[in-house]
């Protein structure tokens, strides 16, 4: 998945944000009642949401690095 498929209210997140996020669904998926097209949603959402993460930590690596 590149960048350019992640939406932008996904691009525009802070890490504390995106951690948010991520971790609601989390309990989402957690809960035994959800029906599966929501489930399947909120799964493809936190694989979008992880590759920003991702991105966002190499991103302040690099910037880390950077400074020494």
């Amino acid at each position: 998945m590149k960048n350019e498929n992640i939406p932008n209210d996904i691009n525009s997140k802070s890490i504390k944000d995106t951690k948010d996020e991520i971790n609601e669904i989390l309990r989402k998926l957690e809960d035994k009642n959800s029906d599966l097209e929501t489930s399947k949603k909120d799964y493809d959402r936190l694989l979008k949401l992880s590759k920003h993460m991702d991105s966002l930590f190499k991103k302040k690596l690099k910037e880390l690095t950077e400074k020494k």
